[in-house]
């Protein structure tokens, strides 16, 4: 059995679909609906969002 990966931002189904004993670390997510991709780890069906740290601007 397998399900479809939803987007974190937007819901909508996105075209990658999982199994049980799927796998994936800092995999990018884009989204067909809203454009936007979304770094995530799979395990077990549960989806982990990776929050990025905000670029930090250089100061001289």
């Amino acid at each position: 059995m397998s399900e479809w990966i939803r987007c974190p931002i937007c819901g909508s189904k996105t075209r990658l679909q999982i199994r049980k004993d799927t796998e994936l670390k800092n995999f990018p997510l884009f989204c067909p609906k809203c454009k936007q991709e979304t770094l995530i780890n799979v395990k077990e069906l549960n989806i982990i969002v990776i929050q990025e740290p905000d670029a930090q601007t250089q100061s001289r």
